[in-house]
């Protein structure tokens, strides 16, 4: 068990991040015009502004979250004098109630690409994949909130926070060992999130690194002169 759990936790989180950075590098020089969005907008429009600003609104403060609950060392809210157990609800709190605005966007969305026949034919099978394993990743994640009620002192955080500090410093034998006996439901999230950013290049996920910040600095564009 010890090489299973070094493999998946120590081994498949740098697989998974070289293809997710040198596949979408990859495919942005070979496949330029495959780099986009792939918006049905114009097949049906309501629905899709109602899920997607659920979605994007809950994806990205949950995004945003684990990035600094799990990168910030522990010393930083030591000393902000933030305990662990603090963190702990804080990350509850806002985890559930992002959760769900995400999960009410992501099923609507999800609906709207299975049952709409217009939206259904356009799908290819890559964009349903990602959907529900997006959608299966964000259930993991409500679901770890009962479990994390059983361990209000933060423990299992921390753990999981020595995880993703030592994956990115490249210890991976202390990553693997930190998070060995954290819980299931934790492990398999994990694991779900890992695939993702392996599949990351395949699917239309990356026009998440095309953000049109430049847009915010340009110049009016004048269309028509009268």
């Amino acid at each position: 068990m010890s090489f299973i759990n070094h493999l998946l936790f120590g081994i498949y989180p740098y697989i998974a991040l070289a293809v997710f950075v040198l596949g979408s590098l990859i495919r942005y020089d070979r496949e330029p015009y495959s780099w986009k969005t792939g918006s049905s907008q114009m097949l049906e429009s309501k629905q899709l502004r109602k899920g997607s600003f659920a979605f994007h609104i809950g994806i990205l403060a949950i995004l945003a979250g684990h990035f600094v609950g799990l990168l910030t060392p522990h010393q930083v809210w030591d000393a902000l004098g933030i305990s662990p157990a603090t963190k702990q609800l804080v990350a509850m709190g806002a985890g559930g109630l992002f959760g769900l605005i995400c999960l009410y966007g992501m099923t609507i969305l999800l609906k709207r690409r299975l049952h709409n026949p217009r939206i259904r034919a356009t799908s290819t099978r890559m964009d349903i994949l990602i959907l529900v394993l997006l959608y299966a990743q964000l259930i993991l994640g409500l679901l770890s909130i009962p479990f994390s009620m059983g361990h209000l002192d933060g423990s299992e955080m921390l753990k999981l926070m020595a995880w993703a500090q030592n994956t990115v410093t490249f210890n991976a034998q202390a990553a693997s060992l930190a998070i060995a006996d954290v819980g299931l439901i934790y492990k398999l999230h994990v694991l779900l999130g890992m695939t993702l950013f392996l599949l990351f290049p395949f699917s239309r996920l990356v026009h998440i690194w095309s953000v049109p910040v430049k847009y915010m600095r340009r110049n009016y564009q004048v269309v028509r002169q009268r």
